[in-house]
């Protein structure tokens, strides 16, 4: 089966690095265009230039900080002004912030709901009209397992992304009548720069390849995922394929979660 998006215009938020620039890889490849959506313009820069040597499409770059009202509008309106519509969103803006609720303040709680939350709703209540009126659209919530099997220590994330879930199925409800399809994909252990990042801090004297087969060992399928295999799935959701699923909350994890 070929998997295509040619014609497509696809906003992803979190673009420029990670589990965003392989979804912008694999949606351009199958010929969307693309809008690389993130705060840093030096990273951007170089995920256009990775992205556009497979692209079958346009692809450009917004730097935009989507944790704020006027950063989610303006990067919907780039997107329009260079591309013309927005056929796909990705919201895929994000961090894993965690730790014990007594040492969480007003601050951090409403810093991880300005940008898991409330961008996921900013942006969809830009993108929404205008997909129920070509009766077309897709939109993907971008969360983590920890939506549905949450561990202690895990708030703010595990509850902001809890509210992602039911953010996506209410979407899901008020676009269907206009073939505007809402699904949700949950993160497991995915090879990012996440985890790059906290193998370089834990000090070890062990290669990446060896945190990532620790890591590997507890989940069922026995390795960490790639994020090209996670891109493999928002493409086929993204696209004509995938036009009878809606309002799903899609494990990505190898077997990890206990929820389905």
């Amino acid at each position: 089966m070929e998997v295509t998006m040619a014609g497509r215009a696809a906003l992803i938020t979190g673009g420029s690095l990670g589990i965003g620039r392989a979804i912008a890889k694999r949606f351009s490849a199958a010929g969307a265009d693309i809008a690389l959506v993130a705060r840093r313009s030096d990273v951007l820069d170089d995920a256009v230039h990775d992205v556009s040597a497979t692209a079958r499409g346009n692809v450009i770059a917004i730097s935009a900080d989507v944790a704020t009202a006027e950063g989610c509008q303006h990067a919907f309106d780039e997107t329009i002004q260079k591309l013309g519509k927005v056929d796909v969103l990705v919201n895929n803006a994000g961090q894993s912030t965690t730790g014990k609720i007594e040492a969480l303040t007003d601050d951090v709680w409403r810093a991880d709901i300005d940008l898991k939350l409330m961008a996921a709703v900013r942006l969809a209540r830009a993108a929404l009209p205008e997909m129920a009126k070509r009766k077309w659209g897709r939109i993907i919530n971008v969360l983590n397992t920890a939506a549905k099997a949450p561990d202690a220590g895990r708030a703010p994330t595990a509850v902001t992304r809890a509210a992602g879930l039911a953010l996506t199925k209410v979407l899901a409800g008020e676009g269907a009548p206009n073939n505007v399809l809402v699904n949700a994909l949950l993160v497991g252990r995915i090879e990012s720069d996440q985890w790059v990042r906290r193998h370089n801090a834990e000090g070890r004297n062990r290669s990446l390849a060896d945190f990532y087969a620790e890591m590997g060992q507890s989940i069922p399928l026995g390795r960490v995922g790639t994020a090209e295999e996670f891109a493999n799935v928002a493409c086929f959701l993204a696209s004509e394929q995938g036009s009878y699923v809606t309002g799903t909350a899609i494990n990505v994890d190898g077997g990890m979660c206990p929820v389905t």
